[in-house]
């Protein structure tokens, strides 16, 4: 969707996909679709401004940084629900969008979703040592022994990132995502093709975590290098050994962030297990336009159930976090 002047010169746009199912987004709308529908509705097919399979905040209504750019922001948002009248279309969802983006289309209609992820936040550290140093001491303990554990099988990790992400690299790393994914999920959706066309395309914006144990790739977990954030995305592994997901997920990316000097890491979506590895309760944001009345009012209520609830959650959450209590006193 393109925002325009007059003279055709472009102000602002936002990508959207009509889609046919709800997969890939994280912002889940399956029970919304399903009630709709048993009430005789149609909740397919829907409007989506996100980026595919990515659970990662950014701005979704992108406008040049000029003066009108909020009055653009503002154009964006309406189009938005006009294209889903205009077209039969049920809803319009912008997910994983900023908090200013969300509280702008809050007031233009849309309905307001929160959720909660888990990141790491690097303090300046400059060794993973100096991490643990603001850990009670139960957890400190804790967390180097799940890393001590995760590795005694004779287990060396690696770093592959540019030249090293070879097609025999991702043809090891696409087993791991599919006997993780088949197991766990049901129905992993990305295919070889995609790893070989981001490995060729984002070579070097991609760290690629993996395990090797007597001569053979055993696991590995893919992040993409942001400018001050890596994001971790999909893992896998075709052996079992304790403690192996947290070493290659969290561990090694909170090393490889300060060792890179990278300000946080997004481990990706949920994951309250999370928490006791360092990685903290941050809020994420969607916004909802529902064009049937009956579907949009039972929605909104459930919202505001739900916001609440987030909240509570991140609130205790972060209660719970396994930071020194002087040191969190004395930030």
């Amino acid at each position: 969707m393109l925002a325009e002047d007059a003279a055709g010169h472009l102000l602002g746009c936002a990508p959207c996909y009509v889609k046919s199912h709800s997969r890939g987004e994280y912002v889940f709308d399956h029970g919304w679709a399903d009630a709709f529908e048993r009430a005789g509705g149609a909740y397919y097919p829907k409007l989506q401004v996100a980026v595919p399979f990515t659970p990662v905040t950014g701005p979704r209504l992108l406008t040049r940084p000029e003066a009108h750019a909020e009055a653009v922001r503002r154009g964006l948002a309406d189009a938005l629900a006009r294209i889903t009248t205009d077209n039969g279309l049920s809803s319009a969802h912008v997910t994983f969008l900023t908090e200013r983006e969300w509280r702008m289309l809050g007031g233009r209609g849309f309905l307001k979703r929160t959720d909660q992820q888990f990141h790491w936040d690097n303090l300046h550290y400059a060794a993973f040592d100096d991490f643990l140093a603001r850990l009670s001491s139960r957890k400190r303990k804790t967390i180097r022994r799940e890393r001590k554990e995760a590795l005694s099988a004779g287990i060396d990790v690696h770093w592959l990132n540019g030249s090293d992400l070879t097609e025999e690299i991702w043809d090891a790393f696409f087993a791991f995502y599919m006997e993780t994914g088949s197991r766990k999920w049901g129905r992993p959706y990305l295919t070889r093709e995609f790893f070989s066309i981001v490995g060729t395309k984002m070579a070097d914006r991609i760290l690629l975590v993996m395990a090797k144990r007597a001569g053979r790739w055993i696991g590995g977990a893919l992040n993409f290098i942001g400018s001050d954030t890596l994001y971790g995305r999909n893992w896998g592994a075709i052996e079992h050994h304790p403690f192996l997901h947290f070493e290659l997920c969290y561990y090694q990316a909170i090393d490889y962030a300060i060792a890179h000097k990278l300000r946080r890491v997004e481990a990706g979506a949920q994951g309250e297990h999370k928490l006791a590895r360092g990685y903290l309760p941050a809020t994420t944001y969607s916004a909802h336009f529902i064009a049937n009345p009956a579907l949009r009012r039972a929605i909104d209520e459930y919202l505001a159930r739900e916001r609440a609830y987030v909240q509570a959650a991140h609130e205790e959450l972060a209660a719970a976090a396994p930071f020194r209590k002087d040191l969190v006193e004395q930030d």
